[in-house]
């Protein structure tokens, strides 16, 4: 048990480095995200004033955020290191953590998207940028988890 909360502590982990990659303004889906917040409609020094006021938010922000990614991770390691123990091969593991990602985090992300105030012009690309992003992080997490049991 001990090595799968580990190994959790560092999917979260992993899960807030991809984020924050994957979510910077410098990428086409952060500039999505970007969108979905109304960020766009912004001046530049509107823009700027949010985020000020934003930054005091941040450290309670990335702690819930490490809180939840943990649930995820944790999910993800106990069913790779389960599936290794009971003799499936690597790719039957993350296939398991790929059909939780379809089963629960796609239906998830697509209710909540939905039924939000998100701009319908950009549902569909917030859409396949949030599950995409969590396919990614899921899989990387799978294979870290196979590779250390």
């Amino acid at each position: 048990m001990t090595t799968i909360i580990i190994l959790a502590v560092a999917g979260a982990v992993i899960y807030a480095v991809i984020g924050t990659l994957w979510y910077s303004n410098s990428t086409p889906m952060g500039k999505v995200h970007m969108r979905y917040l109304g960020m766009d409609t912004l001046s530049p020094e509107e823009r700027k004033q949010k985020m000020e006021a934003g930054k005091a938010m941040m450290p309670k922000m990335y702690t819930a955020q490490l809180g939840l990614s943990f649930l995820t991770s944790f999910w993800v390691v106990f069913v790779v290191l389960e599936s290794l123990h009971n003799g499936l091969p690597l790719l039957m593991a993350v296939g398991f953590a790929v059909f939780s990602w379809l089963c629960f985090t796609v239906p998830a992300v697509g209710t909540s998207i939905l039924w939000s105030n998100c701009d319908r012009s950009i549902a569909w690309k917030k859409f396949f940028s949030d599950i995409s992003s969590n396919l990614v992080t899921i899989i990387i997490i799978a294979l870290m988890a196979g590779f250390f049991a």
